[in-house]
C-alpha cells in the first residue's frame, strides 16, 4: 500500500470521524442540506456530511424564564412592579428553528408585553385576589401567540407585586379599620345576644317568683365557697308589704 492510498484513507476516516455526531435523549437534529430542511434526526449517533449538510441542535426540555419586573399601570390608576416565571418547551423542533430566529429570546419579549398588557386591565384588589385567574390568562395568550412557533407554555406564575410605600400605608390603614368594623359588629351581636338571654331570663322569673329565691340560694352558696367574713340573706318583699302598709296608714 503506497503513501498516497494511506493519505486517501487517511482523509475519508477523518471525514467520516466529522460526519458523526451524538444527540442525547433531550435534543432533536434539525437537518439542512445545502440550505434546504431534509427533516430531523436524533436521538443518538447521526450522520451529518461535512461541507453538504448542516445541524441545529433544538433542546427538548422544559425552560424556566424569568420575565423582569414589569412597571405596569392598573386599571385603577395604582403603578406597581410586577415579576413572573414561563415554564415552556419545544414540541416542534423544525418550526422554533424555521419560524423564529431565536425562540427564547422571542417568548421572553412576548411574555413582557403580554404581562403589562393583561396586568393593565386588572385592578389592584383583582391583582392581588384573583392570582389564579390572572396566571391562566397569561398562559392561554402567551401558549396561543408561541404555538406557530411550535413551543408549548405550560405555565406562568405572577411571582411577586411590589406595591408603592404610600399605598402600602393605604392598605395598611384599610385593613385594621376592617379589623375593627368586624370587632364592633361581634362585641355589639355579642351584647344582643345577652341581652336577649337576660330578657328570656326575666320572663321565666316573673312567671315562677320560687325561681327568684332559688337565685339567692345558689349566690349565697357560691359566696360561702370564697371564705368571705359577709354573709347576705334575700329578704323578700312580700314580708315587708305589712310594716309598709302601716307605716304609710300612721302617715295618713
Amino acid at each position: 500500500m503506497g503513501p498516497g492510498i494511506i493519505v486517501v484513507l487517511a482523509i475519508l476516516f477523518i471525514f467520516l470521524l466529522s460526519a458523526l455526531k451524538v444527540l442525547k435523549e433531550y435534543q432533536r437534529g434539525v437537518i439542512f442540506r445545502l440550505g434546504k430542511v431534509i427533516g430531523l434526526k436524533g436521538p443518538g449517533l447521526i450522520i451529518v456530511w461535512p461541507m453538504i449538510d448542516s445541524i441545529r441542535r433544538v433542546d427538548l426540555r422544559v425552560v424556566t424564564m424569568d420575565v423582569p419586573p414589569q412597571d405596569v399601570i392598573t386599571k385603577d390608576n395604582v403603578s406597581v412592579r410586577v415579576n413572573a416565571v414561563v415554564y415552556f418547551r419545544v414540541v416542534d423542533p423544525r418550526s422554533a428553528v424555521l419560524e423564529v430566529e431565536n425562540y427564547i429570546y422571542a417568548t421572553s419579549q412576548l411574555a413582557q408585553t403580554t404581562l403589562r398588557s393583561v396586568l393593565g386591565e386588572a385592578s389592584l384588589d383583582q391583582l392581588l385576589s384573583e392570582r389564579d385567574d390572572i396566571n391562566a390568562k397569561l398562559q392561554d395568550i402567551l401558549d396561543r401567540m408561541t404555538d406557530p412557533w411550535g413551543i408549548k407554555v405550560g405555565t406562568v406564575e405572577v411571582k411577586h407585586v411590589d406595591l408603592p410605600e404610600d399605598m402600602q400605608r393605604v392598605m395598611a390603614r384599610q385593613a385594621e379599620a376592617e379589623r375593627d368594623r368586624r370587632a364592633k359588629i361581634i362585641r355589639s351581636d355579642a351584647e344582643f345576644q345577652a341581652a336577649q338571654k337576660l330578657a328570656d331570663a326575666a320572663d321565666i322569673i316573673d312567671a315562677h317568683p320560687v325561681a327568684l329565691q332559688l337565685r339567692y340560694l345558689q349566690t349565697l352558696s357560691e359566696i360561702a365557697v370564697e371564705n368571705n367574713s359577709t354573709t347576705i340573706f334575700p329578704l323578700p318583699i312580700e314580708l315587708l308589704k305589712p310594716f309598709l302598709s302601716k307605716l304609710e296608714g300612721g302617715k295618713g
